[in-house]
């Protein structure tokens, strides 16, 4: 009995070891994008970018706010240009010059994949990583047998975090 379970735990360790090694990267890929999300009410890390788009002449300001795809407030009204809270826009022409903030490219690609959803080809990806962190949550059990003083004191640690992770959520 000893025996076997002697092995299940060598080699959930030994699992638990090489899909770590393997899933390093992606999982610093999800820490750091996981963490600049945090921020994306804001512009941490953007750079201004102005976009031209040639968009129909003489849009109404509610036909404008879908093309721009964002709340169009005109703050001013030129002969033939009208400024609003993020660019101009020119009747005449259908010319739109918009202001957007940026993310830096590969920041912006991290965080795609971080937010990849069912219309992403990439969230097969996420199911697959989303397991692995499940398998590294109970394969952590397996590290020590339960008789060793670092696996009782690991439980309590354990206790500690389910602790701090329902205080998290409930209030």
């Amino acid at each position: 009995m000893t025996k076997k379970k002697s092995n299940s735990t060598g080699r959930m360790r030994v699992f638990h070891r090489y899909l770590g090694f393997f899933l390093a990267g992606i999982m610093a890929v999800y820490a750091i994008s996981g963490i600049i999300l945090i921020f994306r009410s804001t512009d941490f890390l953007k750079s201004e970018v102005i976009v031209e788009k040639e968009l129909k002449p003489n849009l109404t300001v509610e036909q404008l706010d879908e093309e721009i795809r964002g709340k169009v407030e005109i703050t001013e009204k030129e002969s033939d240009l009208w400024y609003f809270n993020k660019g101009t826009y020119q009747p005449s022409t259908g010319i739109a010059k918009v202001k957007k903030m940026e993310l830096p490219y590969v920041i912006e690609k991290m965080e795609h994949l971080h937010k990849a959803n069912t219309n992403s080809p990439l969230y097969f990806l996420n199911i697959f990583f989303g397991l692995s962190l499940l398998f590294f949550v109970i394969s952590a059990f397996w590290m020590y047998t339960p008789k060793m003083p670092i696996f009782k004191k690991g439980m309590y640690f354990t206790l500690a975090g389910l602790a701090l992770t329902l205080i998290l959520l409930f209030v």
